[in-house]
């Protein structure tokens, strides 16, 4: 596997669309905690996914190139996407989440565990501030603002249509506000608290619509199994995005 020509914040910019940019997102190298964990995961399995092969590499973003809702986690987990190659596809926060979708109306089927398993999402992209696997899901400060220039870049890229971001949990709420700063909109002073179902309105800095950000509890079975997110929770959140992102 080949880098990708210089760091993030030297090759991010220069992708002319998002197929470019996802492509450069797979092959990144840029920190070395990171790949060693992700291909060791890759490489010693879990004993259930003993007989596949895993992806082990970067996962970029998924979804139409003309979403107008985002979605942005915190970063690909060990066996799921980490093993699927695609995000949150795999494991049982993304069972949680696209089932969501699909009652909403935003997600073809109800159900993730492949990339070949014929889901389609309409007017949503799913990505995350980090495209590695971190031990215990943790990536550090440093990891995060290496990677922060591919997020920088897929929101500038989403910019004509993008009208909603969607955070899920506080990490990815933290780690998106330098991003949207650094992107088309300005972000508040002082910056707002995550909380599920804030709502910030940031103005734009091209003369170009607003941008309306949602937290919403992240889809991990330390919130689903204890009933801190519910069903009906989520699908509140998105379909909050629905209407503000103007998505019948």
């Amino acid at each position: 596997m080949s880098s990708p020509a210089g760091s993030p914040a030297e090759a991010a910019p220069r992708a002319a669309d998002l197929t470019e940019l996802d492509e450069l997102v797979t092959r990144c190298t840029a920190c070395p905690r990171l790949v060693a964990w992700r291909e060791e995961v890759a490489r010693v399995k879990r004993a259930a996914f003993r007989d596949e092969e895993y992806w082990g590499r970067p996962i970029p973003g998924f979804g139409p190139h003309d979403a107008r809702i985002a979605i942005v986690g915190l970063a690909p987990a060990a066996h799921g996407a980490n093993r699927t190659g695609r995000m949150f596809t795999g494991d049982r926060s993304g069972d949680v989440l696209f089932r969501a979708l699909h009652e909403v109306g935003l997600a073809s089927q109800p159900h993730a565990v492949s990339p070949h398993d014929g889901l389609t999402l309409r007017d949503v992209r799913i990505t995350a501030p980090v495209h590695c696997a971190p031990p215990a899901n943790k990536p550090t400060p440093a990891e995060r603002d290496t990677c922060r220039p591919w997020l920088v870049r897929e929101l500038d890229l989403l910019r004509p249509t993008l009208r909603v971001v969607v955070v899920l949990g506080a990490f990815g709420w933290q780690a998106l506000l330098p991003v949207l700063a650094n992107a088309a909109w300005q972000v508040p002073c002082p910056r707002p608290k995550f909380g599920h179902l804030t709502h910030a309105e940031l103005p734009a800095t091209d003369d170009g619509p607003p941008l309306h950000l949602l937290g919403c509890y992240h889809v991990s079975q330390q919130n689903t199994f204890t009933g801190k997110l519910t069903p009906e929770m989520l699908r509140e959140v998105f379909n909050q995005a629905k209407h503000l992102a103007g998505v019948p």
